[in-house]
């Protein structure tokens, strides 16, 4: 039997083509959208997807003049493209939250709300961190929020630069207000010889910034005979 012969169900079938292929477009942009708020570099996208670089350049043109997705900075990777799903906000870890503005640092906000914190310390003498918080939310001083844990970032560099003090809450006094114990903050001017506060003095020793001052006593286990920061506080 010769082949013109052959039965049709004997002849080998074409494969047909695949019409539910993905497009590149199609494939970029589902991978994309997966990766939510933190986006995805360009680079990965190709490891993932196994698309050739010209291919991937020209499939994110493609969706970026759609206004599908959008490029955003990475502040752990400025020099990298990273691009996102055009309907998601950049997560904080990725852009780094208030403190920067398109992948910069923002210098003049940093200054600005140092200068603020600074201002409340001085007027409401003792203050901590959630207080000055509130303070801001309150007086609307800037329309960018802050958290709490972001003024403690600006109050404890405050503190390093000399610039205010931070001390313990004793409960009493000016202190009466804040729980024993809790980190609080007060201004270092106005605090020459002889006119320290007479409550909140401890700032200038190793006690005042001490997690354990509430359990030292003179002739306990932790006290200040024992204590090497104080011993050597002393010495200095």
């Amino acid at each position: 039997m010769n082949r013109s012969q052959e039965s049709p169900s004997l002849k080998r079938k074409r494969p047909e083509p695949n019409t539910h292929a993905q497009s590149p477009e199609s494939v970029l942009l589902n991978l994309i959208k997966s990766k939510g708020d933190m986006g995805i570099w360009k680079g990965d996208m190709k490891r993932e997807t196994n698309l050739p670089e010209p291919v991937v350049n020209k499939a994110l043109k493609t969706l970026q003049g759609k206004a599908l997705i959008k490029e955003v900075v990475n502040i752990k990777s400025k020099g990298r493209k990273h691009f996102m799903a055009a309907e998601f906000e950049p997560s904080k870890e990725l852009t780094g939250g208030a403190w920067y503005v398109e992948g910069k640092l923002d210098q003049e906000f940093i200054a600005v709300l140092k200068d603020s914190c600074s201002k409340i310390i001085r007027k409401l003498k003792v203050v901590t961190a959630e207080g000055i918080s509130d303070f801001i939310k309150r007086n609307k001083i800037t329309t960018i929020e802050c958290k709490t844990h972001q003024i403690e970032e600006i109050l404890k560099s405050m503190v390093l630069d000399n610039e205010i003090f931070e001390v313990k809450s004793t409960g009493l006094g000016e202190y009466h207000s804040i729980p024993i114990g809790t980190a609080c903050y007060r201004s270092s001017t106005g605090m020459g010889l002889g006119q320290g506060p007479k409550i909140g003095a401890m700032a200038s020793i190793p006690c005042g910034v001490c997690p354990r001052i509430s359990r030292c006593t003179p002739d306990g286990i932790i006290s200040p005979k024992t204590c090497e920061y104080y011993k050597k506080w002393l010495d200095f």
